[in-house]
């Protein structure tokens, strides 16, 4: 089964910098999109960014010019680059795989890793 092993996560002070990165391993044939996903508490759990195998991006419009997302695809690693952060981006950050293989969908996703930013 694919397992997504999450790093980076954190306390970090308001305006510092965190880089998240997501592993995905064991038996995958390809991964059409990797993302992150973020929970706050007492709110929903929202998309915060996306990456195709084709390098297409789509962001949240709160993180737009602070966050970055890349991804390795021989790897099937995926990285987000925070910057800038606000105490409002504190949240548990889970990373998302999806794959679609003879026409199955697939989804995977993380244990989740903390993400804290004090003022």
């Amino acid at each position: 089964q694919v397992q997504l092993v999450e790093s980076g996560g954190g306390l970090v002070q308001a305006g510092g910098s965190l880089r998240l990165s997501c592993a995905a391993s064991g038996s995958i044939f390809s991964m059409n999109a990797m993302g992150w996903y973020r929970q706050a508490p007492g709110k929903q759990r929202e998309l915060v960014a996306a990456i195709t195998s084709g390098g297409s991006i789509n962001y949240v419009d709160s993180v737009k010019g602070r966050f970055t997302i890349s991804r390795d695809n021989a790897k099937n690693t995926v990285y987000l680059q925070m910057t800038s952060l606000k105490p409002e981006d504190t949240a548990v950050y889970y990373c998302n795989a999806y794959s679609v293989v003879a026409g199955i969908p697939y989804d995977y996703w993380g244990q989740g890793t903390q993400v804290t930013v004090s003022s």
